[in-house]
């Protein structure tokens, strides 16, 4: 393998982000392909800097790791000094941010890792692959890879032979599925002890997602959905509110569903309609709310809407803990005041989607979170850090299983008397799709830890959310493109994975959403 001082390509990267940083920073913040660049450019590095932590974690790695992380570094410095994919179609050059000179002296300090030519080493890449060999993924902590290893066995033995047939007949999660995630604690992995979760730290709940998404992207979600609810609950709620919810949701007993976004709206809740009025010691709600997913069969509404009509923007929403009965195949929404209408979608199947109308529904007097009007915003803030790093984690799991699909494939598969795997671009295919793999499970697995020490982090989860979402993406294309014509058929996994890694650049802030985050706090110095 080359001999690349990958520390040396990093130090040029971090002075490279620096720069950019400074150009950025003169930049009007309107101009948002600048500032989102720099997001890219940020993240790119951070990305760089994770896979750096991880060689060194595992004493520098195995040959394979080494080689995956070469790769890495090699592409992105490419990337960095050439053209950073920021979409499909837009790619951000140096001269966009007035670094054309700062890109050619990076170029040069890097040229012995992008001028070696790596045609090599993806092939030894892919040819690993093909012999079962992956990068270390071992986390020191016995607790950690057991827990991995064990929601591994139950995605093999209890999502994976079945989620195609359920997504292909639209099927909710089976019950008996949703119990058997429950009996592994699932729900409340890192709900408090005290309040019958298991305490255990996000990381944790990355793994669980991680490998929950690898099965079935529904299977990782519903997880997220007690995540969510719980937090918010165990942050900003009453004792009362916490002991009589918390043991529920960790339990499984208690499903929960967010119910945040308005036809109107998108990302600007700022400007929610919906709202409720407190009238005989009851909250009654009026309004419509889309895109809430599992909002049948669940138990539970976190519901954020308008409580003070006087106060605009985000100072007059709160949010609401709205107990509903769970819905049926044949009655849906039994709640009486509340309506809905299922939202028909590609992709992401399994708890569904439903466009939602409330006309009087009722909430006890004692549903607004924490006891307090006006703060459902801040609230709910405080949740999305975690809700974007689970996120980036469904998105680490829909890119593994993209790459298992491909490989297998490019192995089983001949054409011209040998394996696709053979013709080297199925090969660099594989190679860079592992390598994406990496970068976006250690980013993810970075900000992970970064929220475990309590420190606010919306810039790590940004930043995970938005490489592994790229990474989900590119890794289904690809691998559906080694599929041919058999992966554009209804019958071949990869369609359905490919249907489920698109949601992943929208849901939980959309990636330009997550750029302006990361723009915006870094130029503001939070990190």
């Amino acid at each position: 393998m080359f001999d690349i001082d990958l520390d040396k390509v990093l130090g040029a990267a971090r002075g490279y982000c620096d720069l950019a940083r400074a150009a950025t920073a003169a930049i009007d913040p309107t101009d948002q392909r600048a500032h989102h660049g720099f997001a890219w450019i940020a993240t790119s590095v951070a990305a760089l800097e994770a896979v750096s932590g991880w060689l060194a974690a595992n004493g520098g790695g195995t040959e394979l790791d080494r080689q995956v992380a070469l790769l890495g570094f090699a592409e992105t410095t490419g990337q960095l000094t050439g053209g950073l994919p920021m979409g499909q179609n837009e790619l951000l050059r140096p001269a966009d941010l007035g670094l054309g000179h700062a890109a050619r002296d990076l170029a040069r300090a890097c040229a012995d890792l992008t001028d070696g030519g790596l045609a090599s080493v993806r092939k030894a890449v892919a040819l690993a692959l093909a012999e079962g060999q992956w990068p270390s993924e071992g986390l020191h902590d016995v607790e950690l890879d057991t827990i991995r290893e064990q929601f591994r066995r139950f995605t093999d033995a209890e999502v994976l032979p079945h989620a195609h047939k359920w997504h292909l007949a639209n099927d909710l999660i089976p019950d008996a599925t949703v119990q058997a995630m429950a009996d592994l604690g699932t729900f409340g992995a890192t709900i408090p002890a005290e309040f019958g979760g298991l305490g255990l730290s996000k990381l944790v709940m990355c793994l669980i997602t991680e490998e929950l998404s690898r099965g079935w992207i529904g299977a990782g979600s519903l997880g997220t959905r007690s995540e969510i609810a719980g937090e918010l609950i165990a942050l900003a709620g009453t004792a009362e509110q916490q002991e009589h919810w918390l043991p529920r949701i960790a339990s499984g007993e208690v499903l929960p569903t967010a119910v945040f976004t308005e036809p109107d709206t998108g990302s600007d809740l700022g400007s929610l309609q919906t709202r409720a009025r407190l009238e005989g010691g009851e909250w009654v709600i009026d309004g419509a709310k889309t895109w809430i997913t599992h909002a049948s069969r669940s138990d539970l509404m976190t519901l954020l809407c308008r409580t003070l009509p006087d106060s605009k923007g985000y100072s007059g929403l709160s949010m609401l803990l709205v107990p509903k009965p769970r819905g049926t195949d044949g009655d849906p929404f039994p709640a009486e005041g509340m309506s809905g209408s299922e939202i028909e979608v590609l992709g992401y199947r399994g708890m569904r989607e439903y466009a939602l109308q409330f006309d009087g529904m009722t909430a006890p007097g004692v549903a607004l979170l924490g006891g307090e009007q006006g703060q459902g915003f801040k609230q709910l803030m405080r949740t999305f850090e975690a809700a974007r790093i689970q996120t980036a984690a469904r998105a680490v799991g829909v890119a593994k299983r993209a790459l298992e699909l491909g490989l297998s494939y490019a192995l089983s598969r001949k054409q011209f008397g040998k394996a696709l795997l053979h013709f080297p671009r199925v090969a660099d295919k594989l190679a860079m799709g592992l390598v994406d793999f990496v970068l976006s499970r250690e980013l993810t697995y970075a900000a992970a830890r970064a929220k475990d020490t309590g420190k606010r982090c919306d810039i790590e989860a940004g930043m995970a959310k938005l490489l592994a979402a790229r990474a989900a993406w590119a890794n289904a294309d690809a691998s559906l493109q080694i599929h041919g014509g058999n992966g554009y058929a209804l019958e071949y996994e990869i369609s359905r994975v490919l249907c489920d890694a698109r949601i992943l650049n929208i849901f939980e802030g959309a990636a330009e959403i997550q750029a302006q985050v990361i723009a915006r706090g870094l130029l503001e110095g939070r990190n």
